[in-house]
């Protein structure tokens, strides 16, 4: 028996719950509402300490982190594998995942919240995320808040557009990020080239076709539009696409500097 707490816009839940659909699997889905403190509620820090999503349990055994409830899932459940079967195939596999927990997530999230996200933090929710995760936090709302001006930002854009530049590299060879097979790194990278479309900054992909293949390869694909397509929330998507339009001069700005 699988079960899952996720969000529907988590960039790491959704990559999770992609590849739950690759392998054709069913699972007890539980929403963890981000804005009102669900992932910070006792009985869900029993089971993830750190108070983030997803968290996937397997016949009782609880997994964290994104990128090993993956591997557990293709471990776990060999049918319809999302992984070369070679210590060289996982290698390159991870080649790719360990770069989004080393920089790429961490570079969304300062997208994301300073463009949009922020707007929908209300006084009470800083004061929540204050007492849990300290005063430093209350300094990290104040630079979002100034939005493609927060010192961090243009970094952040840099960061996602050397991930374009690594993609449409790789791609050269296939049109799936290892080649010719469909693996946990095209999984990994789903989340993120959607959180750009959304943001409305496919604009970096100009000059890059391989990259735009491969999106509309991946949202082609009958697992995409479970996992992540149906789980669009019509809430953050008009916010998100107001404030990714009015930054994109900022952004083809700090492109055009790099």
């Amino acid at each position: 028996m699988l079960v899952l707490y996720h969000n529907d816009m988590s960039v790491c839940a959704a990559k999770v719950r992609l590849a739950l659909a690759e392998k054709g699997l069913e699972y007890t889905g539980h929403h963890i509402n981000l804005r009102s403190g669900d992932q910070k509620k006792p009985e869900y820090v029993r089971l993830n300490p750190k108070g983030v999503v997803p968290t996937l349990i397997h016949d009782g055994f609880v997994v964290c982190e994104s990128v090993i409830i993956n591997e557990y899932i293709d471990e776990a459940f060999p049918d319809n594998p999302l992984r070369p079967d070679s210590p060289q195939g996982h290698a390159r596999v991870r080649h790719w995942t360990k770069q989004i927990d080393d920089s790429i997530f961490a570079a969304t999230g300062t997208m994301s919240v300073s463009i949009a996200f922020h707007h929908q933090y209300t006084p009470e929710l800083i004061e929540e995320q204050v007492r849990f995760k300290g005063p430093s936090y209350r300094q990290q709302v104040e630079m979002w808040r100034k939005g493609p001006d927060n010192p961090a930002f243009p970094a952040a854009i840099k960061r996602m557009d050397k991930m374009l530049t690594d993609m449409d590299a790789a791609l050269a060879a296939g049109p799936w990020l290892l080649g010719s097979t469909y693996t946990l790194a095209d999984v990994a990278y789903a989340p993120y080239l959607t959180r750009l479309d959304h943001l409305k900054f496919l604009g970096m992909l100009e000059g890059r076709p391989r990259v735009a293949g491969w999106y509309e390869r991946m949202r082609n694909r009958k697992a995409y539009q479970d996992a992540l397509a149906a789980w669009f929330n019509p809430k953050y998507l008009p916010l998100m696409e107001e404030k990714g339009s009015e930054a994109w001069p900022k952004v083809k700005q700090i492109l055009a500097e790099t």
